[in-house]
């Protein structure tokens, strides 16, 4: 069954303050991930903490290239946003699972049923198909 996103889970997620693990953040200045972190960051006041193959710093934030590679006792994660194609995004959300992740929140056009449904079980919210930055005006942000 295809998920549909709770707007009262959209809210909590936007207005509480946490670590945001952004999966896909990379210097590549072209990708929505640069512009959406950063708004992330700056907006919604989230710390934010990229996560890329390379393991690459971004906006003077230190960079992991895997979310297990994330010090869980310094940074305890609150939101995994996904910003990795469809095929993809089910290994990240399997791993959001792993390490204790509150949320996971797919970008536009990312989808995977029976991923988000693991999340669901495992007792994550999750949100599907849409972007902070836009979903922000919405919500005063």
């Amino acid at each position: 069954m295809m998920h549909v996103n709770d707007p009262a889970v959209v809210e909590r997620l936007m207005r509480t303050k946490g670590t945001w693990a952004i999966v896909g953040l990379s210097t590549n200045q072209w990708r929505s991930a640069y512009e959406v972190s950063l708004y992330v960051r700056d907006t919604m006041g989230m710390e934010i903490i990229p996560v890329n193959i390379k393991g690459e710093d971004v906006h003077g934030e230190k960079g992991y290239p895997t979310l297990a590679d994330i010090p869980a006792a310094k940074h305890p994660i609150d939101v995994v946003e996904c910003f990795v194609n469809s095929q993809r995004v089910g290994a990240v959300i399997d791993q959001a699972i792993a390490i204790g992740a509150k949320a996971v929140w797919l970008q536009l056009g990312v989808f995977d049923d029976e991923a988000t449904q693991r999340a669901k079980d495992a007792g994550l919210e999750v949100v599907v198909n849409s972007c902070p930055a836009r979903e922000g005006w919405h919500y005063g942000l």
